[in-house]
């Protein structure tokens, strides 16, 4: 049943595009140059995500406790958004609890709990997300439109509203199962360029929390002056790499450079027998490129959840933890 849920929420998928989300008290919401947004887990991959198509806007993400620093709210005309699907994130209600005492300009996306409680107390610019039922990893389409309503991106906005009628859903699903089938019994590493990390690291978080198998991810340059060098298979360590299979996304517009690495690396890696195949990252433009892309790590994580028999909706470990970090 749960597994319907998840499977129907990604045939859903392009309509949350369709989403018109509404800033409540934006009147107090401040001018500001830069941003920063404080999330965990899938609540933070819209800030991820928003910079690997908008490299050029001046957004980071923190990914922790309260604040980078004890003056980051100094830094001139800095907006502090905090993520929280569920609203009750330990992290960012302390990062949003932090921001509020230094009256730092502040807002939050959420469906609800103690972080929109927090917000509609103190007035804080905010967003309501859908409470559709489904995990925030499943939500990323709700979440990047409200990050860029919230910052006024309103161009990029009518672009991703494009989505709603472009993404393919059917051919990701079908793509995700093929793969799937070939990633049975392996454990997936994610290779991308720098630029693409982002992405390569959703596959990674949708094969943990959705599939629940390990995956990995790594970035081009930096992976062929280390973690390369951990595969060069000899008779000792063959055993341990071919429980590994490496998957290249690939985009031309990376740098000539970077594609010339991927092509190398690959070929090195085939001729110690590993198994590797390349993902193609292709579409009309940047959002398309990458959301169909991710809509086949979707389909893919699904595809493997039923193989194993794994629980592809829910994230229970992460559920024991909490009640754990609350007892202790």
């Amino acid at each position: 049943m749960k597994k319907n849920l998840i499977e129907t929420s990604l045939k859903n998928f392009p309509k949350q595009f369709s989403f018109k989300p509404e800033i409540q008290n934006q009147k107090n919401l401040a001018s500001f140059e830069n941003v920063l947004v404080v999330g965990m887990g899938g609540s933070a991959l819209s800030a991820d995500i928003l910079k690997c198509g908008r490299p050029d806007l001046n957004l980071t993400a923190h990914k922790s406790y309260d604040l980078p620093s004890p003056t980051y709210h100094l830094k001139p005309k800095t907006l502090i958004v905090a993520s929280s699907y569920s609203g009750n994130t330990e992290e960012t209600v302390s990062s949003f609890e932090k921001a509020r005492k230094l009256k730092a300009n502040l807002a939050a996306i959420t469906t609800g709990g103690k972080l929109l409680a927090l917000a509609k107390k103190y007035k804080t610019p905010h967003i309501k997300l859908p409470d559709t039922n489904i995990q925030p990893r499943v939500s990323l389409g709700f979440s990047l439109i409200s990050l860029l309503k919230i910052i006024g991106q309103a161009e990029e906005l009518k672009v991703l509203s494009t989505l709603a009628k472009k993404l393919n859903p059917s051919l990701a699903e079908k793509t995700g199962r093929g793969l799937a089938e070939r990633l049975w019994d392996k454990v997936p590493v994610i290779y991308a360029s720098a630029s693409n990390l982002a992405v390569a690291y959703n596959w990674k978080i949708k094969l943990n929390e959705t599939g629940k198998i390990p995956s990995f991810c790594n970035v081009f340059p930096e992976l062929n002056h280390n973690e390369m060098t951990s595969f060069d298979v000899i008779k000792t360590t063959k055993v341990l790499s071919q429980k590994f299979h490496f998957l290249f996304l690939k985009d031309k517009s990376d740098p000539a450079k970077i594609q010339k690495r991927m092509l190398i690396t690959e070929k090195l890696y085939k001729t110690r027998e590993l198994f590797t195949e390349s993902i193609e990252i292709k579409g009309e433009n940047v959002w398309h490129k990458i959301f169909q892309n991710l809509l086949v790590a979707d389909w893919t994580a699904v595809n493997l959840s039923r193989y194993y028999g794994t629980e592809a909706t829910e994230v229970p470990m992460v559920e024991e933890f909490k009640k754990l970090i609350r007892q202790n």
